[in-house]
């Protein structure tokens, strides 16, 4: 397939405005994998494409939140570690469950989620004490091997919600929630586009440009999250949640398949 001027047009600043997105709160695949499809991609050469310029903007976005500081490696590591596993399960459990009756369960569950967050005395805006070094380590294997297999089984807002286990299970800020699951999502990431890339799904031509794209919005986007804090994350994870609500809503009602 050659790209045209209006794929670009099309691509390139869905793809930047993703990279914020996603570096700020993850679920920026929600925003950039149906850009990639309006621009008349077949599904796995725009999954293929995805990865690679999502998973070049995340490791920018792992760079600047790991030089900041805001990464806990006790947490991050073993993450990243479980969530290929979690994935490669989640992939294998597809063949046996209904990916609708997942959407349905998350399409209730996400409102209770921005609720909760919403009427939360401390929003992630301070760190708790930190939970003993086993504690950690097993908490944040569980993190990872959960929500690699939603991964592997339903995909969208798996940065998001890895951002959100990471406040909620061990107490840490948000800001340094969303530098953990960074690390988990590039782990993922680099799985799913070996296999990608071993089966020839991915359009360089098109995804050149489009690296180039995610890592300016990962940049930017990591820069809003560091200076701003949780309380700026917590803003865009509100808008990642309604816009997976929506997604889930369509994608149910039958209107949109990505």
């Amino acid at each position: 397939m050659t790209p045209t001027v209006w794929t670009f047009i099309i691509v390139c600043p869905l793809v930047f405005a993703a990279g914020f997105v996603d570096s700020v709160a993850g679920g920026g695949g929600v925003i950039s994998l149906p850009a990639y499809l309006i621009a008349g991609l077949p599904p796995t050469l725009a999954s293929g494409t995805n990865k690679l310029a999502n998973g070049c903007g995340t490791a920018l976005a792992c760079y600047r939140y790991a030089r900041s500081g805001n990464v806990v490696w006790l947490a991050a590591i073993p993450a990243a570690v479980f969530s290929l596993i979690g994935a490669a399960l989640g992939s294998s459990l597809a063949e046996y469950l209904s990916k609708m009756v997942l959407e349905m369960i998350m399409l209730t569950a996400l409102p209770v989620v921005a609720l909760i967050l919403f009427f939360a005395k401390d929003p992630g805006d301070t760190e708790k004490p930190m939970k003993p070094r086993k504690a950690v380590v097993m908490i944040s294997s569980l993190i990872g091997l959960g929500i690699g297999c939603y991964d592997g089984l339903v995909g969208p807002g798996t940065g998001t919600f890895l951002t959100l286990a990471f406040s909620s299970a061990l107490g840490f800020s948000l800001l340094r929630s969303s530098g953990c699951a960074r690390f988990a999502n590039l782990a993922s990431n680099i799985s799913s586009l070996i296999v990608f890339l071993l089966h020839g799904d991915v359009l360089f031509s098109l995804g050149i440009p489009a690296i180039a794209c995610s890592m300016l919005g990962n940049y930017l986007g990591s820069k809003y999250a560091i200076k701003g804090g949780s309380r700026k994350i917590r803003l865009v994870v509100f808008f990642v949640l309604a816009l997976l609500f929506t997604v889930f809503a369509l994608q149910i009602s039958g209107i949109v398949r990505f």
